[in-house]
């Protein structure tokens, strides 16, 4: 998925497109994107899930200094870059018709923002692995169909 990634970065164009860096060869264990992707809830865009989630996520590293793939020395364009990210990440979602895991996200980014200002950056794993479950798997979450399929 980090191939897919820095296309879908390097394709946006501008300075998101000059400051994305290929992905390390190294093999990633599965992070939240993965995870949630995997649920029943997402079964039908799986793919797409995974690639908006990664994006959300390297947003939220930019925020909080420690980005993989988009990579800025200026804190204040790193910020406005995360932002971009959030807001890309976000549309895909919105046009999958996801609106509960859209609201998932808001209090996602929020909770991370939370943390960060309370400096317990160690929460945030605990709040990815949350939103992962919950946009993946929880069948309360809503947006699934009866068998617990996500938006068409």
């Amino acid at each position: 998925m980090s191939q897919e990634l820095t296309a879908a970065l390097k394709a946006e164009g501008g300075m998101l497109a000059e400051l994305t860096v290929d992905p390390d060869s190294g093999v990633a264990e599965a992070g939240p994107a993965q995870k949630a992707a995997s649920g029943p809830r997402t079964a039908r865009h799986r793919g797409e899930y995974e690639l908006l989630l990664e994006m959300i996520i390297e947003g939220a590293r930019l925020h909080y200094g420690s980005a993989r793939f988009v990579r800025t020395e200026d804190p204040d364009l790193a910020l406005l870059l995360g932002d971009q990210l959030y807001a890309l990440g976000l549309a895909r979602l919105a046009a999958l018709g996801d609106t509960e895991a859209v609201r998932v996200l808001a209090e996602t980014i929020a909770s991370l923002a939370q943390a960060h200002a309370e400096g317990d950056a160690g929460r945030g794993e605990r709040i990815w692995a949350e939103a992962a479950y919950r946009i993946g798997w929880d069948p309360q979450a809503g947006g699934g169909d009866r068998d617990g399929h996500g938006p068409s």
